[in-house]
């Protein structure tokens, strides 16, 4: 008998978590520290800006290896624009870093729970929240929050921060956009997923703008 569709959900958790490793079935330990991790993310962007990249875990021995398993010691959540690829601006390779990308960089439930799966079962300690120069995303909830038309769903993500960062002095995309970092750091902050780590200080939520001409990571 096939299962009732109200059973489905209930059937599909059991199956995963059955066939969930020993090693994954638990937290597992941490790749590295949020002090180290985060000391080679900004060492890599220095590379990148002076252009001085090493290109480091690309070789074929490299995808050998962590074709067996992955042990990124980051996760980056960063928009999706094609200008902002974490592993390039970080200069880092395969298997380094766990990236969730989405317009606007923003914080939903799904980006939150792919950000918890790094951190509780590849062994992430540091969570870098990226922002970006110029993010058409930004711009676009700002322009429509201004005209008060009709948004999508990801455009109503970003009206909170749009709201919040009108009428400061200064150029309104530009204080959106570092609005935007903040609001989602603390959004991931208070995510109870990450709570504890974060109280005993294991876990680091980071966050920083890009700049689009300059390559430099502006840290919040």
């Amino acid at each position: 008998m096939n299962p009732t569709p109200k059973l489905l959900p209930l059937v599909s958790l059991a199956i995963v978590l059955f066939w969930l490793p020993p090693a994954e079935a638990a937290m597992v330990k941490a790749s590295m520290s949020a002090a180290r991790a985060l000391q080679l993310l900004l060492e890599g962007n220095q590379r990148f800006i002076t252009g001085h990249m090493e290109h480091p875990n690309e070789s074929p021995d490299r995808r050998r290896e962590v074709s067996k398993g992955q042990h990124p010691f980051a996760a980056v959540l960063s928009c999706s624009d094609s200008r902002v690829p974490p592993e390039v601006i970080f200069d880092r390779g395969l298997g380094d870093l766990f990236v969730v990308r989405v317009a606007g960089n923003v914080a939903t439930d799904l980006t939150i729970e792919s950000l918890d799966y790094s951190v509780k079962h590849l062994g992430v300690r540091v969570v870098f929240i990226l922002g970006h120069t110029q993010c058409g995303a930004v711009t676009a909830a700002v322009k429509g929050h201004t005209e008060e038309g009709d948004v999508g769903p990801m455009l109503k993500e970003l009206q909170p921060v749009v709201a919040e960062s009108k009428g400061q002095a200064g150029d309104p995309v530009e204080n959106a956009i570092r609005d935007n970092v903040l609001y989602v750091m603390n959004k991931v902050a208070i995510s109870p997923e990450f709570q504890p780590m974060i109280k005993s200080g294991e876990l680091k939520i980071m966050g920083g703008i890009y700049n689009l001409e300059t390559g430099k990571i502006e840290m919040m």
